[in-house]
């Protein structure tokens, strides 16, 4: 093969030799070319007619080429559509069962699945059997369809579900309708949920609001749908479904609301109940009224558009005004339940089922105290600054019988018989002089009430007054801040504190010389139980509530309080002295005002520093009651003293509490008898160290400032004062 050289001018073409040259000659005409812009294979030329004019190659026509070319892409257009729509179609069909495994991986296995137990109730009965509060869920029994009204079930298939019997767990014409509704308001207006979803919600799942838990929710309404029939679904969610105010089921509602049993409920309430599915604590008609009957109305008019009733019915029962419903319970007694609830834990652990706790709180005492302590306090808090009060009374063995957390549970659930700690002040005393007594002083040992410096800090009493030498029973009655600092000094700070552990103070307390002025921080609960001791002649009282409790059938007991015999934890002739001393409180002391007809009485005021706190606790051989005042602030009263507004609120309790039993003397008082008095003559017992100081000669018990007489203190020590005052001295 050889190739020729270019040359200036002209194209030399390649000369081929031999068989090359042959082909030499090859060209290609128009025919023999492709044209790009048609697929099509090229067609032959068609000789052309007579007659029809012209010359050259054949032109086709260009109508027709057109027409074809326009059904070919709307070919290929409808191919690509159909082709697309199978791949996403198939890919949303992947997607679908994926969310679909998805959610049923995260749900209970369906063949473990089980409809739960109702939801434990509490119901807190008072010493006499009456029912004082109901905690938990509140759910009353299981009531069977067959038994209720017709209307009441069509009443929330109305507004609830309409068709409810003719769609399989999930509505999807309802859920169309409620979006629609929904777009058009600009808002949620309707809701698209069957009866069965929200079943499946109320039984398996939570409240919160995620497209997972909806999903969740379908798919377990299609599970109940097939496992129960409509009847039975329908029954389920009346007796399940959640009226506010801690109901559920529409038996505990009615008889929430209206007192009643569900299948006594009239066409009107059956309409109020059906309506408070929608926003329960909204429309909860011991709340709000007004927004119920409202409600009330709206399911009248769908029960009457779905001729379930007429339209006279429904005209009939929306015009009726009232309903009986029970207010929304703001009495103390809830402070009461909110204790029990505290406790149960303790006692019995996880409640699983529907209990009765049969409680010591005698409901008529529980109301005295309430009447007590908000009447006073709405009588007087403005003049003395004080917001709140508490009061706590028990039996000597520590069985609490009233109990008042606050001045009003609606405003303030916070229990400050139980849980607030404040400063009890001068009634800290007892324990002061209980340790000086047990470590050999007496009643009427002397010390001297005059200035004194604890390393810079300086007591005062009350009045600013000092009256030189006084027995321990004068300076208790008087509240003699001087004295009680120095007994405390004198025994030991840290042997006063574990008096007041030993008699029941659970709060930990500061071993310093203020201890004395009640200056660590108590609840009145505890100190109400410290005080008990005093009043059953020694023995250990632990402040409690509960006696037993048991199943709601009564077949099983699940707690049994304990008959053990209490622990002594103060000699009986210590009590008798001290109960001597804290009678003269009541009798010419600080507390002069809280007097029994007929009965003995003793205990002891308080009042913290800056009067934050106002106390009193005073006691009877059938009651300890110990009452606090102040504020939750802890900012300081104007003026309220532990022998003021306390003593009143104690006086009105305690005469409404003992009104109509017989009179009965506490231990150690010159009106009663000492437990084991044969045995007091032989105990010998080291006479208190001599005072030689100036004691004031009394005028109706009561010590006169800094006078030059002088008392004698009984010479025979603890056994000769006790036997004296016993048995004629004098």
């Amino acid at each position: 093969m050889g190739w020729g050289r270019k040359k200036r001018g002209g194209r030399k073409e390649p000369v081929f030799s031999g068989f090359a040259a042959s082909l030499a000659e090859l060209r290609l005409n128009p025919l023999d070319r492709i044209t790009v812009a048609d697929d099509a294979p090229a067609k032959r030329a068609t000789p052309r007619k007579a007659g029809q004019g012209g010359s050259g190659s054949h032109k086709p026509s260009p109508d027709r080429s057109g027409k074809d070319r326009t059904k070919k892409r709307r070919r290929v257009r409808l191919s690509r559509v159909f082709y697309w729509g199978a791949v996403l179609s198939l890919w949303a069909a992947i997607a679908m069962v994926g969310v679909v495994v998805y959610v049923g991986a995260h749900l209970p296995p369906i063949q473990s699945l089980e409809i739960p137990k109702r939801p434990p109730t509490i119901q807190i009965v008072g010493a006499d059997g009456s029912v004082l509060a109901t905690r938990g869920e509140m759910a009353g029994s299981n009531v069977s369809l067959k038994d209720l009204p017709p209307y009441l079930p069509n009443a929330f298939i109305a507004i609830e579900d309409r068709r409810f019997y003719s769609h399989y767990g999930v509505d999807p014409l309802g859920i169309l309708r409620a979006a629609v509704a929904n777009v058009m308001h600009r808002g949620v207006s309707q809701g698209g949920s069957t009866l069965t979803q929200q079943l499946a919600k109320n039984l398996f799942l939570t409240q919160e609001r995620t497209l997972e838990r909806k999903l969740q929710e379908v798919e377990l309404a299609l599970w109940l749908e097939r496992k129960h029939t409509k009847a039975q679904i329908l029954e389920l969610y009346l007796n399940r479904v959640y009226f506010g105010s801690g109901a559920y089921g529409v038996e505990a509602a009615a008889q929430k609301y209206f007192g009643k049993p569900a299948k006594d409920v009239t066409l009107a309430e059956a309409a109020m109940l059906a309506g408070l599915v929608k926003s329960p604590s909204r429309l909860a008609p011991d709340r709000n009224p007004e927004g119920a009957e409202a409600r009330a109305k709206v399911v009248l008019a769908a029960m009457a558009d779905a001729h379930f009733i007429t339209a006279q019915q429904a005209q009939a029962a929306g015009t009726r005004p009232s309903y009986a419903v029970k207010p929304a319970s703001a009495g103390t007694i809830n402070y009461v339940a909110d204790w029990v609830g505290e406790v149960l834990d303790d006692l019995v652990g996880q409640v699983d089922q529907s209990i009765v706790v049969e409680t010591t709180i005698d409901p008529k005492l529980q109301s005295a105290a309430e009447a007590a302590v908000i009447d006073e306090l709405a009588a007087k808090s403005v003049k003395f600054n004080v917001s709140q009060g508490a009061l706590v009374a028990m039996t000597p063995d520590g069985a609490v019988r009233a109990m008042v957390g606050g001045r009003n549970y609606a405003d303030s659930q916070f229990n400050r018989a139980v849980t607030a700690k404040r400063q009890p002040g001068s009634a800290f005393k007892p324990f002061v002089y209980l340790t000086a007594i047990e470590a050999g002083l007496t009643p009427e040992t002397i010390r001297q009430d005059a200035p004194l410096d604890v390393k810079g800090w300086r007591p005062e009493n009350y009045s600013h007054e000092y009256f030189g030498a006084v027995t321990l029973t004068q300076a208790l009655a008087m509240s003699l801040n001087t004295v009680a600092v120095r007994l405390g000094l004198e025994v030991g700070a840290a042997n006063v504190v574990r008096t007041a552990h030993r008699l029941g103070i659970t709060s930990k307390l500061e071993s310093n010389a203020s201890i004395a002025l009640g200056t660590s921080e108590v609840s009145p609960l505890e100190l109400v139980g410290a005080y008990a001791p005093f009043a059953n002649g020694g023995y250990a009282a632990n402040a409690h509530i509960v006696d037993r409790i048991r199943t709601v059938e009564g077949n099983k007991l699940l707690y049994a309080r304990s008959q053990d015999a209490p622990d002594r934890v103060v000699d009986p002739r210590a009590v008798a002295m001290m109960n001597t001393m804290m009678e003269q409180t009541i009798i010419s002391g600080t507390a002069r005002k809280a007097e029994i007809p007929g009965w003995t009485a003793a205990g002891k005021t308080g009042t913290s520093q800056d009067f934050r706190d106002a106390w009193f606790v005073g006691y009877t051989a059938k009651l300890v009651t110990g009452v606090w005042l102040g504020n939750d602030d802890n900012t300081p009263t104007r003026k309220a003293t532990g022998g003021g507004l306390p003593v009143e609120i104690w006086t009105r309790f305690m005469r409404a509490a003992h009104q109509g039993l017989r009179p009965e003397p506490i231990p150690g008082t010159q009106r009663g008898l000492l437990p084991d008095i044969a045995q007091l003559g032989r105990q010998v017992v080291a006479p208190p160290t001599p005072v030689p100081a100036a004691a004031p000669v009394p005028v109706g018990n009561r010590p006169q400032p800094m006078r030059s007489d002088v008392r004698p203190e009984a010479a025979s020590g603890l056994d000769g004062w006790l036997v004296d005052r016993l048995f004629g001295g004098r």
